[in-house]
């Protein structure tokens, strides 16, 4: 297939690449796109030089899957455009709760990819991502009533810019020099700040909004979430902790069996010091891993747990591939 890729020179676009690469995507021709300013530079891709092309003046009628990974913005502009001539896979928020674009994670609802309307597919928020593929196998046993869940997302989440300045600031409270935030509304380095994105109803954020929202469209719209999301020092991968109310009884031993089969997650629980997964392990990885699952002892049918992945791997670039893939298959 002709594939093209909008926002090649970003965090996600260079995973996209990076992706395709190791899945050996079968590819004819892959057309790297940005903005003017970054036309001209070259990116390896399967030992070849690809020189990036103008988003301005690219012809979209070149791929026959395009995928867009350059923000909101460019996508409401330059989306509805190329899906004029080309499937677009976008990771913006801009077309997530289009009622008549599919939210795919595909573990978990590659079914709706049979109502592709606008040639548009939407691939969620990367803390989205990884939640719906765990609570998917939990629902279809268990019956999920309720969803109470705190994010611990890691810089990379924002883009480049603030993970440049996690380091900075790192380095200059080292140094006990003075900090002055650009990315942030407070300082990150050694820090936790309650708040990504902007406020909205009732003082939650955007961003838990988005993960109620997209959880209720992807999976179950009955299921009820409350969410808090957080930022912290990390560079990559998102940490979540997670308590699941179930209408049906269960017993722990069932819990770790069905998130352990299930495609793309991964359970280490070890009761003991370091059986467990953190940001910095999950980082490079493709798989959700999920750790420290116990009964909650407050409330009847109810666990905790805490999960950790790659939010530039499973919450963008391979969510966005293995759509594309899902996408192929449904085709044929």
């Amino acid at each position: 297939m002709n594939i093209a890729i909008v926002g090649a020179t970003g965090n996600v676009g260079r995973k996209i690449i990076e992706v395709l690469e190791k899945k050996n995507f079968p590819i004819n021709n892959l057309y790297l796109v940005a903005s003017s300013k970054s036309a001209g530079k070259k990116l390896k891709f399967k030992d070849k030089e690809i020189e990036v092309e103008s988003l301005e003046t690219f012809d979209f009628s070149k791929g026959e899957i395009t995928f867009f990974s350059a923000g909101g913005k460019i996508s409401k502009k330059y989306v509805p455009i190329a899906a004029k001539q080309s499937i677009v896979i976008d990771n913006s928020s801009h077309f997530r709760m289009d009622p008549d674009v599919p939210l795919i994670v595909p573990q978990v609802n590659s079914n709706h990819l049979k109502n592709i309307k606008k040639n548009i597919i939407a691939n969620p928020n990367c803390s989205t991502a990884q939640l719906v593929i765990i609570l998917k196998p939990l629902h279809d046993l268990f019956k999920i009533k309720r969803v109470v869940i705190s994010t611990y997302q890691s810089t990379s989440g924002a883009g480049k810019a603030p993970m440049d300045e996690l380091l900075e600031q790192t380095k200059l409270s080292l140094e006990n020099k003075k900090i002055s935030s650009k990315n942030f509304t407070k300082q990150i380095a050694f820090n936790a700040i309650p708040h990504i994105d902007v406020f909205v109803d009732e003082g939650y954020t955007k961003e838990e909004l988005k993960m109620i929202d997209e959880t209720k469209k992807i999976l179950d719209k009955n299921i009820e979430l409350t969410a808090t999301c957080v930022r912290i020092p990390v560079m990559i991968s998102h940490a979540e902790s997670i308590n699941i109310e179930f209408e049906k009884s269960f017993t722990i031993e069932k819990i770790i069996k069905a998130l352990d089969s299930a495609e793309g997650c991964k359970v280490v629980d070890e009761r003991k010091d370091g059986g467990y997964i953190t940001p910095l392990e999950a980082e490079g990885k493709n798989e959700t891993f999920i750790s420290r699952i116990r009964k909650d002892n407050s409330n009847k049918n109810t666990i905790n747990l805490w999960c950790v992945s790659d939010n530039l791997l499973r919450g963008a670039a391979l969510n966005s591939v293995e759509i594309a893939e899902a996408y192929i298959n449904n085709e044929r």
